[in-house]
């Protein structure tokens, strides 16, 4: 069936917002060369603006073609929960005694390890981390290890090979490690109910083998850049806020809670607004909230989750009669150019699949998930964290490929030969 013209306009403007993740630091670029205009260019500069932006472009179209009443029942069909449970989970993980608490257990793990102590907290923050979002869920293991690596690596003179490697090796450990329960990947998250998949069946069948592929990405990582990491200084366990027990624990109990609701967002926003009236009484205890930067990311999945409602109609035609192989490849490579969560649930919607199929498409899904900013929900997460860490406070989507690249290869023999 050929496409509506929403439907054809609204795939239009996806691929144009794909390729416009691509041309940020060019429009960086124009702020500086026309200085009248620098406000519309650096807010077309920021990666996190695109898809609202675009998806905006969208509704209005929308709007002008069929009617108001047509474009807004089409934003009320849609699902943002993800988006605000993003934002939630991203404000309550960077609060300085969870934040605090997961760096001092972090070193306490890596000095159990005979390297030198920066190698191997950047071993253990990209080993350990990312498997920990199996159980608290992707975003959160995101938030957690792209903070202590801001503070304790990359706040140190790193060489840019260095940074962008991080980068990638994290997005795709992120990507892979939530796969050991049924609930925290988003990908996962989208077919385990409907499939019959179990935590258990998870950890069986994807689970280990994910594990093994992080613990040799981690491990490929620190290895090749063990003589820049072992000259940086040893990371120092903060006591900067001394906060009570109580209060640390009390935070945990609102992330546990959040996570437990991840999927009823009247409740987790419940949580979240009583979280912020705890943090508020107990100032003195934190830092400032990631409350803009959190606020941009909930902007990138919500303008994915807009545009994305719009690409079924090809994302079908792709997926079906694939052999289990060419899928692999297929979900792996259509990860990088739209989210992974989307393709799986648009997989789950072919009829008569093999166990095969389903297997191909989620392994798929996950491998590719860090090949760009936009292939998982938790990227934009790190992105947003670590950018400023970069020259010129940009991360180049090119080089955050290429940098993927490898891990990503790791993943694909993990998964399609153990």
């Amino acid at each position: 069936m050929a496409p509506q013209p929403v439907e054809f306009v609204g795939a239009a403007l996806f691929a144009i917002a794909v390729a416009h993740t691509f041309l940020t630091k060019h429009f960086e670029r124009l702020a500086h060369l026309q200085p009248a205009h620098a406000g519309i260019w650096h807010l077309l500069g920021e990666v996190e603006v695109v898809f609202g932006f675009w998806a905006m472009v969208f509704l209005v179209f929308f709007a002008a073609h069929s009617g108001t009443a047509s474009a807004v029942s089409y934003v009320d069909s849609l699902n943002f929960t993800e988006p605000m449970f993003v934002f939630v989970v991203m404000v309550i993980a960077a609060s300085k005694p969870i934040l605090e608490m997961a760096s001092n257990l972090t070193m306490a793990l890596a000095r159990l390890l005979p390297l030198p102590k920066a190698l191997a907290f950047f071993f253990v923050a990209l080993l350990v981390t990312p498997l920990l979002g199996s159980f608290i869920t992707e975003p959160a293991a995101m938030t957690l290890a792209a903070l202590m690596l801001r503070e304790h690596i990359f706040s140190k003179p790193l060489s840019t090979k260095l940074k962008y490697v991080t980068l990638g090796v994290l997005f795709v450990n992120v990507s892979i490690g939530g796969t050991m329960t049924s609930y925290a990947a988003p990908p996962v998250l989208m077919v385990a109910a409907k499939w019959n998949w179990d935590s258990a069946f998870m950890f069986a069948t994807f689970g280990w083998k994910a594990a093994v592929a992080v613990f040799t990405n981690a491990a490929l990582a620190a290895w090749v850049f063990r003589k820049e990491l072992c000259q940086l200084p040893a990371p120092q366990a903060s006591l900067k806020t001394n906060a009570p027990v109580a209060l640390i624990l009390v935070h945990l109990a609102f992330l546990v809670g959040v996570v437990v609701f991840a999927h009823h967002a009247a409740i987790f926003m419940g949580l979240f607004l009583f979280f912020l009236g705890v943090a508020h009484a107990y100032q003195k205890y934190q830092d400032r909230l990631i409350l803009r930067e959190g606020l941009l990311v909930a902007f990138f999945l919500a303008g994915l989750v807009t545009l994305g409602g719009q690409q079924a109609w090809w994302h079908e035609a792709v997926l079906k009669g694939m052999d289990p192989t060419v899928l692999y490849v297929g979900a792996t490579a259509l990860t990088a150019i739209t989210d992974n969560a989307a393709l799986t649930y648009l997989g789950s919607l072919v009829p008569g699949v093999t166990d095969e199929f389903k297997y191909a498409l989620v392994a798929g899904a996950v491998t590719g998930g860090g090949l760009t900013v936009i292939a998982n929900a938790p990227n934009p997460a790190g992105f947003s964290i670590l950018r400023g860490s970069f020259d010129e406070g940009s991360i180049s989507p090119l080089g955050l490929f290429l940098a993927a690249l490898l891990p990503t290869v790791v993943a694909i023999l993990a998964f399609q030969l153990l």
